[in-house]
């Protein structure tokens, strides 16, 4: 009987502790990699549309923009965008947010970048189908998302480089210029060390008030793919909580040449990096701090259900006077369960990331002919679509 005793005890701890395990492995697995989508037809994007899968939907509809599917990119990213872009709070939803991994019971808010990259392909879906008078009103809406005081906010210098290149295609230079003028002054952190795109705003504002080329046809291309995002613990010298925020590839430098810029989505990254920073949305920081010691004590449960399986199975091997089998299978298990204590805590302590997945690492607007007579696109290192 001892020995049966025994066999349902370790049985007990081991599912204890497995379900334990298993459930933060779920939780922690907020949003797997999604696969990188090419080449389907519009009807199949349609169909897969569901926008209560909202990163989804807006990678189906970076897809749908770069397929020319425009009339489902307007049907869609208007709803879109209305449905993602306010935040509703729970009291609930936010005390039980702080039991879990960030954002498993809370619904993906778009970024101010996002609203206005989604507006930015709204813009360029109507200019395709020529309908210009939608088409600027969609670039109207670009300003009220970003400077909108909601939940995300923020100006953002790549939204505004489409939009001042927009609306010299939709032929209104004078609006073109206001957004031009807005690159050249940019101020936030994202610009002050990169000056490459603000003397390139301050040329055109020139060439645009001396009547220069002000006619001129831009060709807009998105390069590569957002880099995945890596997170680790830094309790000094963060911003963020205290998570270090990291991209896992190395954006591209800034380019301008006589006729084009490249102007990397770094600032995109940027605003991901300082989610949980108090300055930017204090009610996640303090969650973070919050969810430290809950992570720390889930990641006691398997260490305390290891050492007890080690000692408790030695016990009961010395007690039923065996030849260590028992003990030695006791140890091997316990130890087995004592490893998994810091993915457990990874997985409790996971900051919120989710992001747009499908978005370019870097833009080019460029007014050369062809593709390969633009200076900045000679060796971009990355895959090349062009967006208008």
């Amino acid at each position: 009987m001892p020995a049966a005793s025994h066999t349902m005890s370790r049985t007990c701890v081991f599912g204890y502790a497995g379900i334990i395990c298993l459930v933060m492995a779920l939780m922690g697995c907020q949003s797997g990699e999604l696969r990188k989508l090419s080449g389907r037809p519009c009807s199949e994007l349609e169909a897969a549309l569901d926008l209560s899968k909202r990163v989804d939907t807006l990678n189906l509809l970076s897809e749908a923009s770069t397929a020319h599917c425009d009339n489902l990119v307007v049907t869609y990213g208007a709803q879109a965008r209305s449905q993602f872009r306010h935040k509703t709070f729970s009291i609930t939803r936010e005390t039980m947010n702080v039991f879990v991994p960030d954002g498993t019971f809370i619904e993906y808010v778009m970024e101010s970048y996002e609203r206005g990259y989604l507006s930015i392909l709204l813009a360029i879906s109507y200019a395709r189908l020529h309908k210009v008078e939608d088409a600027k009103v969609e670039l109207r809406d670009l300003d009220h998302e970003l400077f909108a005081p909601i939940y995300n906010y923020g100006e953002d210098p790549i939204n505004l480089l489409l939009s001042a290149v927009l609306w010299e295609q939709l032929g209104d230079v004078r609006e073109a210029r206001v957004d031009w003028l807005r690159l050249r002054d940019f101020q936030i952190f994202a610009m002050r060390d990169d000056q490459v795109l603000r003397r390139f705003a301050g040329e055109r504002v020139n060439q645009i008030d001396n009547q220069e080329g002000a006619s001129a046809e831009w060709r807009v291309y998105q390069v590569g793919r957002f880099p995945q995002i890596d997170w680790d613990l830094r309790f000094t010298n963060s911003t963020s909580g205290y998570f270090s925020i990291t991209p896992r590839e190395p954006f591209l430098a800034s380019c301008a040449s006589s006729t084009g810029v490249l102007v990397p989505t770094q600032s995109w990254f940027s605003k991901i990096a300082i989610r949980h920073s108090h300055a930017y949305h204090p009610l996640l920081n303090l969650q973070t701090w919050i969810r430290l010691p809950l992570g720390l004590t889930y990641s006691l449960i398997p260490l305390a259900a290891g050492a007890g399986v080690m000692v408790g199975g030695c016990m009961l091997d010395a007690a039923a006077d065996g030849k260590g089998a028992l003990c030695q299978l006791s140890i091997v298990g316990g130890m087995a369960l004592m490893r998994t204590a810091p993915a457990v805590l990874e997985g409790a302590l996971r900051p919120d990331l989710r992001h747009w997945e499908e978005v370019p690492a870097a833009v080019v607007v460029t007014r050369a002919s062809k593709l390969e007579l633009e200076t900045c696109l000679a060796k971009p290192g990355a895959t090349v679509q062009r967006l208008l």
